[in-house]
């Protein structure tokens, strides 16, 4: 088959094939098959030279036979899977020592053949064996490039509101202790899930993120929980649940407000007993997996209307991060177009693209209500839109472009001897406490900030202002 053709000149490029055998005979069998066979080929007469063949040099698959004097073939066997595990093995053994075959299948060995054996028989197991060493090396590094591109280094954010939060899931990281992300849509609350795996312990192990908004109120507790075979209609196998899916890595809850009452019991249990039952069974299963959950909604609001259970909320919310909006780091847009700049012309194998300097202006004085997930959408359009080599402000979205027309309208008088900005903000802030009676809330929500940010700033600009009888109602 030409596919087959393919990959076994892909396997043979380049690949060099070690023989150790005390079998001069057959070494040199060995040896002319392979090169026949388009390898490379080295040789050793005992499982000694053979160890240092495979520590100085580059061998893409080492054949060993197992009795060898010296060092045996099961001794060379498990010292070279120490020194470079993604390196295949293949073992040669006599008929009727399929027992010792087996004994170094257990110790790593890719495959064995048995003597006496033809040619094809040897190129098609080394070809094999080529190939899923490869596969081993390509999937190793698809992780290393996954862990690069999800570690906290790459969370891209001088500003101090996000230097604070990268703080805290820098000192998390490496504990299996419960992290609840809060923040507004679209501010990158699953990128900060995939930075505290990623950069802890638990890197090499998977991933799981499951929405519990897009799933229904029927499916959800057996889409976490698994299922056995017969437990309701149409479940005709037994069925891996997400927890287990994430044995020993990371379980990313979602939109975790969604989560409904009649389930949130379940999950309590397993935050206190580290146990799952599948449905349908009686027996708990070991669940050594670490939950960050993440939400755009106020749980504790929830938690006073009794839509979310209080001891859940306390046990999901050990270490709680809030994500800032990025209209209050707005000093990071800059670095964060020029990174999605970067990433859709990689995206979009186009042309190295440049911004002009007043199309980072505008995107610094929009609000963004989308936060970081719109503006990365932004920069992708105006790339696959681009009509030059450079973006100018007729490449960006028109609501960017233009804003709405009541914020042109507002004008404000500047003073000849000079302004503080500080000075202005200070006032913005007294007067819409002013004109909202001291109500925090109602006055964030006025000035389109966090009421955390407006507390911030009071303190800051030594605002005090009385809190509302109706505050505590109107937080939501």
């Amino acid at each position: 088959m030409p596919g087959a053709e393919q990959t076994s000149n892909k396997d043979r490029q380049l690949s060099t094939v070690l023989i150790a055998d005390d079998d001069d005979s057959l070494r040199r069998v060995l040896e002319f098959q392979l090169r026949d066979g388009g390898y490379e080929v080295l040789t050793a007469p005992d499982g000694l030279v053979a160890l240092d063949i495979f520590t100085e040099q580059e061998v893409a698959c080492l054949i060993t036979d197992l009795r060898m004097p010296g060092l045996s073939g099961l001794d060379l066997l498990r010292r070279a899977s120490a020194i470079h595990p993604e390196t295949p093995v293949v073992v040669i053994t006599a008929y009727g020592d399929v027992n010792t075959a087996v004994e170094a299948m257990r110790a790593g060995a890719f495959d064995f053949i048995t003597k006496p054996f033809n040619r094809d028989q040897i190129l098609l197991t080394v070809q094999k064996a080529l190939h899923f060493g490869r596969t081993i090396s390509e999937n190793r590094q698809l992780r290393r490039l996954v862990h690069e591109r999800f570690r906290l280094e790459s969370v891209i954010g001088t500003s101090a509101a996000m230097q604070r939060v990268l703080e805290v899931v820098e000192r998390v990281a490496q504990s299996d202790v419960t992290v609840l992300i809060t923040g507004e849509s679209g501010t990158g609350k699953e990128l900060i899930a995939k930075g505290l795996h990623f950069s802890g312990a638990r890197a090499d192990r998977p991933f799981i993120a499951i929405n519990c908004a897009a799933i229904p109120e029927t499916l959800i507790e057996s889409e976490l929980f698994g299922h056995k075979r017969g437990s309701f209609t149409g479940a005709i196998s037994d069925v891996k649940g997400k927890f287990e899916e994430a044995a020993g890595g990371t379980l990313f809850l979602d939109e975790i407000s969604a989560m409904p009452l009649s389930v949130q019991p379940k999950l309590l249990r397993v935050l206190q007993e580290h146990e799952i039952v599948r449905l349908g069974e009686s027996t708990p299963r070991r669940a050594d997996v670490r939950i960050v959950s993440a939400t755009n909604r106020d749980l504790q609001t929830m938690v006073k209307d009794g839509a979310f259970r209080e001891d859940l909320y306390f046990r999901l919310a050990v270490v709680p991060i809030e994500l800032p909006p990025l209209r209050e780091r707005r000093e990071d847009i800059p670095l964060l177009a020029e990174h999605f700049l970067k990433r859709a012309c990689e995206r979009h194998n186009c042309r190295d693209l440049r911004m002009r300097r007043e199309v980072f202006a505008a995107l610094a004085l929009y609000s963004w209500p989308g936060n970081v997930r719109e503006l990365e959408n932004a920069i992708e359009r105006m790339v696959v839109l681009a009509k030059g080599e450079t973006l100018t402000l007729d490449d960006l979205p028109e609501n960017i472009r233009r804003p709405p027309q009541h914020a042109a309208n507002v004008l404000l008088e500047l003073p000849p001897e000079g302004l503080s900005i500080e000075q202005v903000e200070r006032e913005i802030i007294r007067q819409a406490l002013e004109m909202h009676g001291g109500n925090q809330t109602r006055a964030a929500r006025y000035l389109d900030i966090t009421r955390s940010a407006l507390i911030y700033r009071m303190q800051k600009y030594g605002l005090a202002a009385p809190t509302s009888p109706s505050e505590e109602g109107d937080e939501g």
